[in-house]
């Protein structure tokens, strides 16, 4: 079955982030790829979970996320998976994510590659990093999730 064109397809998720990381702010970015990649995000070809965001010369950079090309790629382009991927914002929200990188002490995780209009998206976060402490009550909350859902299924059967 067919998603609509304005529906986002999910590529690849940072799972990641949310354990690391308490998100702030969630931005949607658009990304300077070469041909060869678009086909291996096409295949599911990426690995998304090392992957993070510098600022450099007032431009968002995505580092780290792995494109793994086809074997079917072209004879005349030699493929580098991690190379850095420049990401695409308006100037006014750039400039306000990197205030609050410098000022507040947040950073720039990216959360998710998807579709959106025939066009791969970066989803970035604006997000604080979290203590052990606060990983030990993801831990938990998880958990009792878990064990709330296995109690509804044995109830309804």
């Amino acid at each position: 079955m067919a998603t609509p064109s304005n529906t986002p397809a999910r590529i690849a998720d940072n799972k990641k982030a949310s354990y690391n990381y308490a998100v702030e702010e969630r931005h949607e970015a658009g990304m300077v790829l070469q041909g060869w990649e678009v086909k291996a995000l096409r295949e599911g070809k990426v690995q998304l979970t090392d992957g993070y965001v510098v600022i450099r010369e007032g431009e968002l950079f995505l580092i780290g996320c792995q494109i793994n090309p086809l074997k079917t790629a072209s004879t005349h382009v030699s493929p580098d998976s991690v190379r850095t991927k420049k990401l695409l914002l308006k100037k006014d929200e750039i400039r306000r994510l990197i205030g609050k990188v410098e000022q507040k002490g947040f950073t720039l995780v990216p959360l998710n590659l998807h579709w959106k209009s025939g066009k791969v998206k970066c989803e970035i976060a604006l997000a604080k990093g979290k203590g052990e402490h606060d990983k030990r009550d993801t831990i938990k909350e998880r958990e009792g999730k878990r064990e709330v859902e296995r109690a509804m299924k044995q109830r309804n059967r």
